[in-house]
């Protein structure tokens, strides 16, 4: 197989792509056409540095029908021969014989553990504090609406995870010479997503395509002899000479347990704090705190394609995203995160007086504004104390500053205020798009005063990057408090907790960063668990 990289072709002839690329990979090649046998797109991205001349630049897997006719010097920099990294883990265990194996979580750590360990035999059995996906849609929906807080079933808690309301990504910076990370992305597109996210350069889903693709996956489990509970939440555990025997559910249901795995997300801080009693190791995380930052999409559009977005033809450009970071001079690093083209701003919150955001797109990308969380590191030493669950008082304290500064409401301020320190009492060119009710508050009074500093020191240095970026018409909204999970659940080389049997697993034990990274880690647990 040959791998050729760096194809151009201008965006608005992309809609011939295969032929195009037909041509250009025989003339790359000097074979004739006929000789193709067929080829494959490894990735595909943007390149607009020379805008408005906008390309599309492709690397392709390539097979011939006669591969030892290529002449050596057609080799080189960006032609290759090219052996692809296959996931090829085989299960020396393939049928659970020694007990219950039960996952606590139903996100995409707990969704594809539990899917893949089905594969093999097992009947592993999940168990979410939330509801099923399309029951969760609609208590998210009557929040929005309404800002009466369902505890258990939000943005935060339910089938899918916190990634379920989000803009769908599936980069993921992890390594991956596994293929786990191929792996992740065929599953999804096994389950109804598209095929492109298998090699664009930013594969999205967005939360109208992954809800299903998520229910798509649950009934799999279920077809191969995995249970599934919803609304059943992991009050205690129970263990047994240092290693888990059991677990109690909804306050009163004891389960006997051989594997327990800890999917539990970001957000899980009344379970965090159960298992810290049950002595179960964890140690605070540096992580970020800030806000979401809001534009209009034609202004991302025109700095990052140098034309408005209804000007590309037939929109197959898309949305436009950006990539963001600088360091302030207090020494706190602020950069951009989850950055949503053609998003929403939503309400995020899951326990009652507290305040949190997020981003969310949906497939097309398409309402007026961008946003992304514009994010400054905190680090344990902002932390109250170095107690292991520090981090997650120190993420309340936001929250419950941010729900009394909006009165229940997102609150909302313009970047020209927030510089100024003084509430909004009004919107320039720009209003906000949400999820939920919007209140003008004064960021200042939330955030700690050295994030607020460096947010205004490194916001005006985003905007040498994307004109009117630190425009006075753009709009801060708070508090985005939730990026990563505060605290690491430590395991060993087995992935194994120090009380035996835990297999602390996903971004809310601390060893992802996102959808894909964390459904790589449910496959490596299931790993542990079968090998």
């Amino acid at each position: 197989m040959i791998r050729i990289s760096q194809l151009k072709i201008p965006y608005e002839k992309s809609l011939d792509e295969k032929s195009i690329l037909i041509n250009k990979i025989a003339k790359k090649l000097n074979i004739a056409k006929n000789e193709i046998t067929s080829f494959s797109i490894v990735k595909k991205s943007i390149d607009g540095r020379e805008k408005p001349d906008i390309y599309f630049v492709y690397s392709v897997d390539v097979t011939l029908e006669n591969e030892g006719r290529l002449k050596a010097k057609v080799f080189g920099k960006d032609i290759s021969k090219v052996t692809k990294t296959m996931y090829n883990y085989k299960p020396l265990k393939t049928v659970d014989k020694t007990g219950e194996t039960v996952i606590v979580g139903m996100g995409p750590a707990g969704l594809f553990c539990g899917y893949f360990l089905s594969l093999y035999g097992y009947k592993p059995l999940i168990i979410e504090r939330g509801k099923k996906v399309e029951d969760r849609l609609r208590d998210v929906e009557r929040f929005w609406e309404t800002g009466i807080l369902n505890a258990e079933s939000n943005v935060q808690f339910g089938e899918g995870g916190a990634g379920t309301f989000s803009d769908g990504k599936l980069n993921t910076m992890v390594k991956d010479k596994f293929g786990r990370n191929k792996l992740v992305l065929e599953t999804f597109v096994k389950f109804g997503a598209p095929i492109e996210i298998t090699y664009v350069n930013k594969p999205h889903i967005g939360t109208d395509v992954l809800s299903q693709v998520v229910s798509n996956m649950r009934n799999a489990i279920l077809e191969n002899g995995g249970k599934i509970r919803f609304e059943t939440k992991l009050t205690d555990i129970m263990v047994d000479d240092g290693k888990i025997s059991g677990i109690i559910v909804n306050d009163n249901e004891h389960i006997k347990v051989d594997n327990l795995v800890l999917a539990l997300g970001h957000s899980a801080r009344d379970t965090f704090k159960m298992l810290y009693d049950k002595k179960l190791y964890m140690e605070p995380k540096a992580f970020a705190v800030g806000v979401r930052m809001e534009h209009k999409q034609a202004l991302i559009d025109e700095a990052m394609y140098g034309m408005k977005h209804e000007d590309s033809v037939d929109g197959i450009l898309g949305a436009a995203d950006y990539k963001l970071t600088a360091h302030a001079s207090n020494g706190r690093s602020v950069y951009s995160f989850c950055m949503c083209p053609g998003g929403y701003v939503v309400n995020a919150s899951s326990e009652e007086g507290m305040l949190a955001v997020n981003g969310m797109s949906y497939s097309r990308r398409d309402s007026e504004n961008a946003n992304s969380a514009i994010i400054v590191s905190v680090t344990p030493e902002d932390f109250e104390n170095n107690h292991p669950l520090s981090g997650i008082e120190f993420q309340r304290k936001l929250e419950k500053a941010a729900f009394n500064a909006g009165n229940g409401k997102i609150p909302v301020q313009t970047y020209g205020d927030f510089k100024k320190g003084i509430k909004s009492t009004e919107f320039n060119e720009i209003a906000p798009i949400t999820k939920g009710n919007v209140e003008f508050a004064d960021i200042n009074e939330i955030l700690p005063e050295s994030l607020c500093d460096a947010l205004k020191e490194c916001i005006p240095v985003f905007g040498k990057s994307i004109k009117g970026f630190d425009d006075d018409s753009a709009l801060l909204l708070g508090v985005e408090s939730r990026t990563s999970s505060p605290i690491r659940i430590t395991r060993d080389e087995d992935l194994i907790a120090n009380i035996k049997g835990i297999y602390p697993c996903g971004e809310g034990a601390g060893y992802a960063g996102g959808i894909t990274s964390a459904a790589m880690d449910g496959i490596r647990v299931f790993e542990a668990i079968t090998s």
